[in-house]
């Protein structure tokens, strides 16, 4: 992989990313969005399985990795303006973009957004038309981390069950976790707490195809949030991993690559004449 950074017009400031493999000059290339707290480097074993056929492009979310926070108090649509920014600067054309948690919301606000830039759009471990109950928690979550409240045990709970493949992981998210920038941290946190439906009524103008997938024991995007996802756009396509949580990239990467490079593999229709 090869480090780059890209200095933005204002508000946005910088940019890194984890660039890896050349393509063939035929097929989009690969973008990925990480989730809050995280970074780019979240997505190895994705980068690793698709930079043999693809030019995979591995961001790091505002605010994370060295990547600049976002001015202000942001919310879900900056950060799909940020990211729109970065293909704009980066001359990419049209590219399959897939994103983990909040990096579903803003691929997901992408594709609605600015449908001609999506060839393709993977959601993974994506939240979608939250419950009231379910709202509440988060929101309430978002407000304890902006008032300097970071409890790093308990989205390791949620995240992580007991496997050995789990458990790996989690020293390695553990790691991520703890050296985030704070206010980036709120500030992400934040934006997803209010996300889940800012573009949900959109969905049904991707005509993109779409994925979304998680674990069957994530209890936050759950199942029934990927198929309503699916059900909702046109070529849309849930897929369930079983015996896995939210960091299902990175705890099941065998299952998770095999269901991208399909995803991959999925043409456009045609337009009907």
């Amino acid at each position: 992989m090869t480090p780059t950074t890209l200095p933005l017009s204002e508000p946005y400031g910088t940019v890194t990313c984890q660039r890896a493999g050349q393509g063939d000059g035929l097929r989009a290339p690969v973008v990925l969005i990480h989730g809050v707290g995280m970074q780019s480097a979240a997505w190895a074993p994705q980068i690793a399985a698709l930079a043999d056929t693809h030019q995979v492009i591995a961001l790091d979310m505002p605010g994370h990795g060295g990547s600049a926070p976002l001015p202000g108090a942001p919310e879900l649509p900056d950060y799909v303006a940020w990211l729109h920014a970065v293909l704009q600067a980066m001359q990419l054309g049209p590219v399959s973009l897939a994103g983990h948690s909040m990096g579903a919301l803003i691929a997901g606000g992408y594709a609605v957004c600015h449908p001609d830039g999506a060839a393709r759009v993977a959601l993974l471990n994506g939240v979608f038309r939250r419950s009231a109950g379910a709202r509440q928690a988060v929101e309430a979550r978002a407000a304890e981390i902006r008032a300097g409240s970071f409890d790093l045990e308990t989205p390791l709970i949620r995240w992580f069950g007991k496997s050995a493949a789990d458990q790996a992981a989690r020293a390695q998210v553990a790691e991520w976790l703890s050296a985030v920038n704070l206010a980036g941290y709120a500030a992400a946190y934040t934006a997803f707490a209010r996300g889940d439906s800012t573009y949900a009524d959109g969905f049904g103008g991707i005509a993109c195809p779409l994925l979304a997938l998680t674990g069957d024991g994530d209890p936050n995007s759950t199942p029934d949030m990927a198929q309503m996802m699916a059900d909702a756009a046109p070529q849309g396509r849930a897929v369930v991993i079983e015996g896995h949580r939210h960091m299902v990239n990175l705890t099941a990467p065998a299952e998770v690559n095999a269901a991208l490079r399909d995803w991959l593999g999925t043409a456009k229709e045609k337009e009907p004449s």
